[in-house]
């Protein structure tokens, strides 16, 4: 080997690095969300299937700030 074969080696290599480096931490998160996706659907399983109940069963009324940007957005309609 000579001398432009080695820098092209150390070059790629150092390339190849940076790229592991890079992507590491999505294929880490993606096994850990696999992970979580599993012990969910077993915990689902052994539930029986049941779906999760909701967090709340009220049901939910529009904020104050809904309100007025509706009222606000029905005015311009008309006014148009």
């Amino acid at each position: 080997m000579n001398t432009n074969q080695i820098e092209a080696l150390i070059g790629l290599t150092a390339t190849l690095g940076i790229l592991v480096l890079l992507i590491l931490p999505s294929v880490i998160g993606l096994v850990r969300e696999r992970r979580i996706d599993r012990q969910i659907r077993e915990a689902q399983e052994a539930r029986g299937g049941v779906p999760a109940q909701k967090s709340s069963s009220r049901s939910t009324v529009p904020s104050t700030a809904t309100w007025y940007a509706e009222g606000r957005r029905s005015k311009k309609l008309v006014s148009s």
